[in-house]
């Protein structure tokens, strides 16, 4: 099969004969494309060269295409139209979307963004899938081998090629079944301390902040569970006298659903600030950038003030 040299092809030149198709004179031709009449001859006389054919011909009615011409026709505008549509924007229609996006977060976020999400994605993209990600760590690794569009989470560094939005700031509360002793009484760091605790083990690797502000204070708390689920934490805290500390966003909606007291954490920690982190490769992609301001609309409402929240201790 006889080799063609692509570095020779000229897409302008193509428009040309395409224009020529259309309009069966070099002048008319011309001006659809904004040529005068000399240059548009001179860009003919290179196509001719370039497909080794005269292409056109003068006739009766104006120029004839020969039949080496007639039989490019369909093809060079089929090839014009598939260029336009490379070279033009990418575009994102919702409603038309299918696929699905996966999202790495730990259940405290994903219990916090997924029902909002959720319910946009079913408005707004309904074949559109969402796949929460089993959480490897802090799931940075995932956005960077591609095993995740987007992390929800709480990050420190990151490398070069991953970019952050925050998303709101958060402060860490304390949970105990409604009717608890404790949400009746005199509340403070003495009581806190004498309760027995569940601690939620994300990553298993680490003091958690509560703990690094007690010792910062010289002082410890008796952990009687440990579990890596602020779901499964909230559940058997709801059923014993045991106290569990949680970012507060997660405990106004988990109070919603269970049996629940909300009281201020009486050891000051630092605030949180959820982020969602995506890569470098997806950053200029229409259909995760749309999920993405998604996330931002969803979590819109918790960037303002809560509604009432805990006692003070």
């Amino acid at each position: 099969m006889h080799q063609v040299d692509l570095s020779a092809l000229d897409l302008n030149l193509l428009t040309l004969f395409d224009a020529l198709v259309r309009e069966r004179s070099v002048t008319q031709a011309g001006l659809r494309l904004g040529l005068s009449q000399p240059a548009a001859s001179r860009a003919l006389a290179r196509l001719r060269k370039m497909l080794g054919d005269r292409l056109v011909v003068r006739g009766r009615l104006g120029l004839d295409l020969t039949p080496r011409a007639q039989a490019l026709a369909g093809p060079v505008a089929r090839l014009l139209d598939d260029a336009r549509g490379i070279m033009a924007p990418a575009v994102f229609d919702p409603a038309s979307a299918t696929g699905r996006i996966t999202i790495a977060a730990h259940d405290h976020l994903a219990l916090v963004v997924l029902a909002g999400l959720m319910a946009r994605l079913e408005r707004q993209a309904p074949a559109l899938g969402l796949h929460i990600a089993p959480p490897v760590g802090d799931n940075l690794r995932l956005i960077e081998q591609g095993g995740a569009d987007l992390a929800l989470g709480i990050f420190e560094a990151l490398p070069g090629s991953l970019h952050r939005r925050g998303l709101y700031t958060d402060h860490l509360v304390c949970v105990v079944r409604a009717g608890h002793p404790a949400a009746k009484g005199r509340w403070g760091l003495e009581t806190y301390l004498a309760l027995r605790h569940i601690a939620i083990t994300i990553s298993g690797v680490g003091e958690s902040a509560v703990d690094t502000a007690l010792a910062a204070a010289g002082r410890t708390r008796h952990v009687a569970l440990r579990v890596p689920h602020f779901l499964a934490g909230a559940v058997l805290v709801a059923d014993s006298d045991m106290v569990l500390t949680v970012p507060r966003r997660l405990a106004q909606l988990l109070a919603q659903r269970l049996s629940l007291a909300l009281l201020d954490l009486p050891v000051p920690v630092a605030p949180l600030s959820p982020a969602m982190v995506w890569h470098e490769r997806l950053h200029g992609d229409p259909a995760h950038g749309w999920v993405r301001q998604q996330v931002v609309e969803v979590v819109a409402p918790l960037a303002s003030p809560g509604k009432k929240g805990p006692r003070p201790g």
